[in-house]
């Protein structure tokens, strides 16, 4: 057999120290569940040690000393250790869905294909955490670039036209205290309403007191089965069914969803919009709440919500599973168009007083 070279030995090393630290994280988000989910990740952290097995047989004594894992892995396992469950199992998919071993001959088919499944494997476990967050995750990240956005907007546009600083400044601190105040009444009455509408579809439990005298050979129970998406044939068989045991499913269609986990609490969404749309539209008065005017405030406050605009992004970008670089720059991008559209209509309004 061929000895390997170094820049094999290098990547084999590298690979060991990926896949150990994998485990370990694995490990790490296991001793945090319990049930169904912590023996789903026991498992993820079983595959990554027969990976590291053979890598180990690859290397022989050439692993030691023991290789360290690169940057991006050592940051996960820390963020697991210290960041919320469905935060990690995001990083952990996307990191699964960067697996080089496609491309490399020196490792086999089946690690390959191990990787691609456990990608599936922890989008799986995310989607209930990603169904539950969705209302007021969506509430928060729309309330806080709403807030970011529109104030900066606002202030900057009202700044451009020459007006005094504290006009700016309470100009912009009403529009803090208005969005916020209307952001959370609509997003209560936005989710109240898709609550309503979604428990309207949903089966009533009064219906069951009719089955006892409904006629066996003809009756309206196999269209309530067709009416909820079952084929003719199913519908009537199940009908039969139910009414030989006198109990009508309550169950929701297999596509329905249970309103607490497909829009979240009415509360819950009203209150995250009205506090990140307060913190939001905070950042871009800041300067002028500290006494500055002029284009220092215009420059500060437009570099502090582009701070945060690029953090919310990137935020999104990740519980996601997608890219934080492209969510953040797409996030500064709409943001910025916004802001400067407005602060050039009040330099033309400036100009047009003047």
């Amino acid at each position: 057999m061929t000895s390997p070279s170094k820049s094999q030995i290098r990547r084999w090393r590298r690979y060991l120290a990926a896949e150990r630290a994998e485990r370990e994280i694995y490990q790490d988000l296991a001793e945090r569940r319990e049930g169904r989910e912590r023996d789903i990740l026991l498992g993820l952290a079983d595959a990554e040690r027969r990976h590291e097995q053979h890598w180990l047989e690859l290397l022989g004594d050439r692993h030691l000393p023991a290789p360290r894992p690169d940057v991006r892995t050592r940051i996960l396992g820390f963020l697991a250790k210290h960041l919320g469950f469905l935060f990690v199992l995001a990083l952990a998919q996307r990191a699964e869905g960067r697996s080089p071993y496609d491309d490399d001959a020196d490792a086999t088919e089946q690690m390959a294909a191990d990787e691609r499944i456990h990608g599936e494997v922890l989008r799986g476990l995310a989607a209930r955490g990603r169904t539950q967050l969705s209302g007021s995750f969506r509430a928060a990240v729309f309330g806080a670039n709403d807030g970011l956005v529109s104030n900066l907007a606002l202030v900057l546009g009202i700044g451009a036209t020459g007006a005094d600083p504290k006009v700016v400044l309470f100009t912009g601190i009403a529009g803090l205290l208005a969005g916020a105040l209307s952001m959370g009444a609509g997003e209560y009455v936005s989710v109240k309403s898709q609550r309503e509408l979604l428990a309207a579809s949903r089966p009533d439990p009064e219906s069951q007191s009719a089955l006892p005298h409904l006629d066996v050979d003809a009756n309206e129970l196999a269209l309530v089965y067709r009416a909820r998406g079952m084929a003719q044939d199913e519908a009537e068989a199940h009908a039969r069914g139910v009414l030989a045991t006198l109990h009508l499913e309550a169950d929701a269609p297999p596509e329905e969803l249970d309103p607490d986990e497909a829009v979240g609490s009415p509360w819950r969404a009203a209150t995250s919009s009205f506090l990140f749309f307060a913190s939001g539209a905070l950042i871009p008065v800041l300067p002028y709440l500290f006494g500055m005017a002029g284009l220092g405030a215009v420059a500060l406050a437009s570099a502090l919500v582009g701070v945060a605009l690029l953090g919310t992004g990137a935020i999104v970008g990740i519980l996601s599973g997608t890219s934080p670089l492209s969510r953040a720059l797409r996030q500064l991008a709409i943001g910025y168009g916004a802001a400067a559209a407005t602060y050039v209509l009040g330099l033309l309004f400036g100009a047009t007083l003047g």
